[in-house]
């Protein structure tokens, strides 16, 4: 299978711009019409805080969190579109909803809001993916990933209380499942298949030592038998 299995479709563009430009808008709206969406992000063990499940990656509680957010997740969702454009919508849709649940289901009763615990589950599913898929060019993806977003690991810990650490740690571990669980559809290495060479075998003797004077035995003995076909004939 060859590298071309990787392609720039205009989704790999339109879908991580068109994600932007929506959370940036509902952030607008709010500032410019003096609305908080907070009540409607994730609140755990209540009916009303599904919602959230779905509406929460749509809001930020200030414009250092909108931006934190940003970025990564254009950076994140352009590299599953164009590295793993087979799978990538399946992987963030049901990975959103499921790392949303499991939020809504351990999460301390707060309002969890933001696009972290999305940005989490794609940071952790294109670094384990390239793990599980040994596949080079994937794997220097997994490199790249940690280089610009290794230190995001200590924030699936609770050691800032204004922080979704829950979020975050239910979207790695989402990603991280993700990533096992696809890891036989998308791209996968290029398998090497040997092929016969008798010119090459004849090097070697049956008992499979290198033997170059039997490939001489072997063309004696061949051109024996044709001068014997021949002067039977």
């Amino acid at each position: 299978m060859a590298d071309n299995q990787f392609k720039f479709q205009s989704k790999t563009f339109y879908i991580p711009v068109v994600a932007i430009v929506i959370i940036w808008l509902v952030y607008y709206i709010e500032i410019k019409f003096n609305f908080n969406f907070n009540k409607y992000g994730i609140y755990p063990q209540t009916l009303k805080g599904l919602r959230g499940i779905v509406l929460s990656p749509f809001i930020h509680g200030d414009f250092k969190h909108l931006f934190n957010n940003s970025i990564p997740l254009l950076v994140m969702l352009g590299c599953l579109y164009y590295f793993y454009h087979k799978i990538a919508t399946k992987v963030l849709v049901i990975g959103l909803l499921v790392s949303g649940f499991i939020t809504w289901g351990v999460a301390r009763p707060s309002y969890h809001i933001g696009a972290s615990g999305v940005v989490y589950m794609l940071v952790s599913f294109i670094f384990f993916s390239g793990v599980f898929r040994k596949y080079y060019r994937l794997i220097a993806l997994s490199l790249v990933v940690v280089f610009l977003y290794g230190s995001m690991i200590w924030y699936i810990f609770p050691i800032e209380e204004r922080i979704s650490w829950e979020g975050h740690l239910s979207g790695f571990l989402v990603g991280f499942l993700f990533a096992f669980i696809f890891r036989k559809l998308g791209p996968q290495p290029k398998v090497f298949e040997y092929s016969e060479n008798e010119a090459f075998e004849k090097l070697f003797d049956e008992d499979g030592n290198f033997n170059p004077s039997a490939e001489i035995e072997t063309e004696e003995k061949d051109d024996a038998y044709q001068i014997n076909n021949e002067q039977n004939n």
